[in-house]
């Protein structure tokens, strides 16, 4: 196989790359949990994949560490995430990017460009991170996470927007007798008002999720209740930035 472009997505909770052929196809990718030391781990996994593609194709990085990666081109993750998303959907619409780090929305317009985005960064409430640290208290693997969200007889609700007032509140709820499926359910349905809250500049557009957090089919449903449409999950959804970063490498973009 050839490659014309390496990108790499040097993320918070992830670091991803992938290797595009001259069609943007990803022909070879690599995903892992990020790295203290990204500039290694990234180095790293772009020689695995010039191995396993062959030649020298440039790199073009994006991300929480994109400037401790060697790269050709330094990108921002808002055009990035756009292009990786018009690229495996085919059409606008507002991607939801929800990452360990931060919550990113962007109103994608024809070709990929962007024409308004709303990001998530002061707190973890609203990120992955809110869910990963949650659902570890309540001793919740992310594999059954739909299955016991689904098994709730109603919300409870978790009003706290601070990731540790909140693990305090949840701890104090089932403490109290309140259901597990209850809280998970729950916690679901805040974090999705909250993103919901964020998507008002973009009221009637298609919606798709990408990031971490749309391997959580509880996520996709309480999304879709929160925005009262459907929710579509970007193919791959961990790859988009790296994906776009690669396009952006290809189609000369800053």
């Amino acid at each position: 196989m050839s490659a014309v472009a390496i990108g790499v997505d040097a993320g918070s909770a992830t670091c991803k790359a992938v290797a595009i052929d001259a069609a943007g196809r990803i022909v070879a990718h690599r995903l892992e949990p990020a790295s203290p030391r990204v500039d290694q781990q990234a180095a790293r996994m772009v020689a695995e994949l010039r191995a396993d593609v062959g030649g020298d194709p440039p790199v073009g990085a994006t991300g929480y560490g994109r400037k401790r990666v060697s790269a050709g081109r330094a990108l921002t993750e808002i055009t990035c995430h756009a292009r990786g998303a018009y690229a495996r959907v085919g059409r606008p619409g507002l991607l939801i990017d929800m990452g360990g780090q931060d919550t990113k929305l962007i109103r994608v317009g024809a070709g990929g460009d962007v024409l308004d985005f709303a990001m998530n960064d002061k707190c973890a409430a609203g990120t992955g991170r809110f869910l990963e640290v949650i659902l570890g208290r309540l001793e919740v693997p992310l594999d059954h996470v739909a299955e016991v969200a689904g098994r709730a007889a109603r919300d409870v609700a978790v009003s706290s927007t601070c990731t540790v007032f909140a693990e305090t509140e949840v701890v104090s709820l089932v403490a109290s007798g309140e259901p597990v499926a209850g809280i998970v359910k729950g916690i679901h349905a805040a974090l999705a008002a909250r993103v919901a809250a964020m998507a008002r500049f973009a009221p009637e557009a298609e919606v798709f999720l990408s990031g971490g957090v749309a391997r959580n089919r509880a996520m996709v449903a309480a999304l879709s209740e929160a925005l009262h449409r459907p929710v579509q999950v970007v193919p791959e959804p961990q790859l988009v930035g790296a994906l776009g970063a690669a396009l952006a490498v290809t189609q000369g973009m800053e």
